[in-house]
């Protein structure tokens, strides 16, 4: 039967690493294509590794049909839950995948919302209706990865070179350290790329440090309104260093035991009054 390869749909899904291919390649030349490939009328969508196994080893396979999609989005969105639901898909591809489907569904949403403000007639085929992944914990959620995960992906898919993306793929690199990469021009990530795993993690050391300097001045600086009255700024260098929130809370300790000491002689003086008044009487 005739297969149609969609280059569309073959480039959404990350390919799979060298290593990866060739594991498969050995097991179907070993015990043949065991799964069939799934197709979407003549369209390929699930099975393009094996498929091209096959193919360059003359070995037969099995095809099935899946006609429940409407159009290419219900087949993306399909090949995307199908893939989060292997064990082998990584952390990285996990986040790319949920990334995918919120803009997916958030387009046909839009879509939808503009159609039902248009005014036009209704149609007899009614678009359905579903729930947008929006936030960062729904989209960690569908992914099986943190919420902090998805915030370091966003910005690696927002800023990082191909090269960097593709040694992320490759875990040359963490997703917490490419992140961090990132942030740096693309030709300086390029570089860091191209000169390996301690190259690009000493990088992403270096990012993190400089984020710390910058962080530490900015907490140093920030004093309370009332000390700032009590130092004029010509004078106010170096108080953060000199009165410590350490002694500050013993100061403060001394005084509420002294405030303590004055109420329980204060009763104690009360109680002997009453005991004379009652004698007395």
């Amino acid at each position: 039967m005739s297969i149609i390869i969609h280059e569309g749909l073959r480039a959404y899904i990350d390919p799979l690493t060298e290593h990866e291919y060739a594991a498969l390649e050995r097991s179907i030349l070993t015990e043949g294509c065991r799964d069939a490939l799934v197709l979407w009328g003549e369209v390929l969508i699930d099975g393009h590794n094996r498929y091209a196994i096959c193919q360059r080893h003359n070995i037969p396979f099995k095809t099935i049909q899946n006609d429940h999609f409407k159009d290419i989005e219900d087949v993306q969105l399909w090949m995307i839950d199908n893939h989060l639901a292997r064990r082998s898909v990584s952390d990285f591809q996990r986040g790319m995948l949920a990334l995918r489907k919120k803009e997916i569904i958030s387009m046909r949403i839009k879509a939808q919302d503009e159609s039902d403000t248009s005014g036009n007639e209704e149609t007899d085929v009614a678009i359905p209706v579903v729930k947008p992944t929006q936030s960062r914990q729904e989209i960690a959620r569908v992914a099986g990865i943190s919420s902090n995960a998805v915030l370091q992906i966003e910005k690696i898919q927002r800023a990082a070179a191909p090269e960097l993306v593709q040694a992320v793929r490759d875990g040359t690199i963490s997703i917490s350290a490419a992140a961090a990469v990132a942030t740096l021009p693309s030709d300086e990530q390029a570089a860091a790329v191209a000169g390996g795993r301690k190259e690009l993690q000493q990088a992403a050391k270096q990012v993190r440090e400089k984020i710390r300097e910058q962080k530490s001045p900015a907490k140093m600086n920030k004093v309370p309104e009332s000390q700032e009255m009590e130092n004029p700024p010509d004078t106010a260098n170096g108080a953060m260093d000199q009165v410590s929130e350490s002694v500050i809370l013993q100061q403060r300790i001394k005084a509420l035991q002294a405030e303590n000491a004055a109420l329980i002689e204060k009763i104690t003086q009360l109680n002997a009054a009453l005991s004379a008044a009652t004698t007395t009487n």
